[in-house]
């Protein structure tokens, strides 16, 4: 006889967390200007590229959320937003990665300078 766990599986609370995490910006679609301007800082800072291209998409996120909060691009039930299992996750991705670059990097040292 198969044994069945009870309760889900050992990556699912993960995968969960990252969307209710995320799903706040679908409420609160002015918010996801916070990790935009974080990321711009950081570009300015240790001119990243990768910061200045996370801070970018952070934008175009927050834009395209306010298009859908407005109902501008959906037609229809808006509820149901299939888009989100793959914007979160690359949000994600590329934010972590920006992360990993601002804290391998080191900050680039002025022209002239030893």
């Amino acid at each position: 006889m198969a044994h069945y766990r009870k309760g889900p599986g050992p990556g699912k609370e993960s995968v969960s967390l990252l969307y209710e995490s995320f799903g706040f910006f679908v409420q609160w679609p002015l918010a996801a200007l916070a990790p935009a301007a974080l990321f711009l800082a950081a570009y300015f800072w240790k001119r990243g590229a990768l910061a200045g291209l996370v801070a970018a998409l952070w934008v175009l996120y927050t834009l395209y959320e306010h298009l859908m909060k407005w109902r501008v691009l959906c037609s229809g039930d808006c509820n149901i937003r299939a888009d989100l299992l793959v914007l979160y996750p690359a949000l994600f991705v590329v934010s972590l990665a920006a992360l990993a670059e601002l804290v391998l990097r080191r900050k680039k040292a002025p022209d002239g300078a030893p």
